[in-house]
């Protein structure tokens, strides 16, 4: 493949992917000084990042690694620029009751919330064993995500709408890939433990709601109740293995009754929207690391043809939670393999 008179020629660094991985990296590589651009197969809002209730939370995500740092350091992101004003990006109280006594003290991804503090039996209703409280900072990707490419094009980046076969293919435009492909890392770089997890959701319109709910173990599922501007996102769904994209209403009503029996005032709601998105998720968790063999080299000739990869894919239901701690990892890991201005 040549280089694309659209892309451009003489970048440092491509990043496959326009979702939120993709963008939040492309962003941290450009303010390093790197010369970035993307390739998608889809356009901005089609992505599972346009359709995603984005609260931070990890949500479907392990402890272990270095997954509670990256949710730290991106909560801090967040919380800094909803403070600036940033479009779509809000500090919301939220609560988290559970049907169950909790075991244990703080929750291991409780280091990263400065205000993280645990309801007191006169805060809960007659439901409840359990939960925490905590300020979160939820975000409206459909005013989000164009704020996010609006930064990169400022800074000089460049996107390239084309459907790549294999990772090598964008090594035409750089000496460095960065992998943010999401559910698109199975084909691209035949990694089988990728697979779709079903997301449906139900919007309605706000009744005046201003706290986000999660119910943390409940038995229906992933039962969240979290306001935005002009409506409320209710969920929700965890489909495993199922690439099925179409809306259901019958199942958004579901949603909207279960979650109308922990918020009466959702009762009677009206049902506006029923979106479905495609967790990207990953047996063994994110993938966040420079391929390479058993010798150091990295695989598949890519390292005699000079080409570095650098995969950031897997992020489940918490790409958002995620997102700027692994865009910061990565920018770590290019490192050396691209060049400084």
């Amino acid at each position: 493949m040549d280089a694309d008179p659209d892309l451009g020629v003489g970048l440092d660094v491509v990043v496959i992917g326009s979702g939120i991985i993709g963008l939040t990296t492309a962003l941290r590589l450009q303010e390093r000084g790197l010369r970035v651009g993307v390739v998608t197969a889809d356009g901005l809002l089609s992505t599972v990042s346009a359709v995603a209730a984005a609260v931070w939370y990890p949500v479907g995500v392990e402890a272990g690694g270095q997954v509670a740092a990256w949710s730290a350091a991106t909560y801090a992101e967040l919380a800094r620029q909803a403070r600036a004003g940033v479009p779509g990006v809000v500090l919301r109280d939220t609560w988290m009751p559970a049907l169950r006594r909790q075991d244990g003290g703080t929750p291991w991804w409780g280091a990263g919330v400065p205000d993280l503090r645990r309801l007191e039996p006169a805060d809960l209703a007659p439901a409840y064993a359990d939960g925490w409280r905590f300020t979160a900072p939820t975000v409206e990707m459909p005013r989000y995500l164009p704020w996010l490419l609006g930064r990169f094009r400022e800074g000089g980046g460049k996107v390239l709408h084309r459907r790549l076969d294999t990772l090598r293919q964008a090594g035409a435009w750089a000496p460095v890939v960065v992998n943010a492909a999401g559910l698109g890392a199975r084909l691209l770089c035949g990694d089988d433990a990728v697979r779709p997890v079903r997301g449906q959701l139900a919007l309605v319109r706000n009744p005046g709601l201003r706290a986000s709910l999660r119910i943390q173990d409940e038995p229906a599922g992933y039962t969240y109740v979290h306001p935005r501007s002009r409506d409320v996102v209710l969920g929700g769904t965890f489909e495993e293995g199922s690439w099925d994209l179409r809306g259901d209403r019958a199942a958004a009503e579901a949603i909207l009754a279960r979650c109308a029996v922990h918020v009466p005032e959702l009762r009677g709601a009206e049902l506006i929207g029923c979106p479905v998105g495609l967790r990207p998720d990953r047996r063994g968790g994110v993938r966040l690391a420079v391929e390479e063999s058993a010798d150091g080299e990295a695989v598949g000739g890519e390292a005699a043809a000079g080409l570095r990869i650098v995969h950031n894919y897997g992020h489940g239901g918490a790409g958002v939670t995620l997102s700027w701690g692994c865009a910061d990892a990565v920018v770590e890991l290019v490192g050396a393999g691209a060049r400084i201005r």
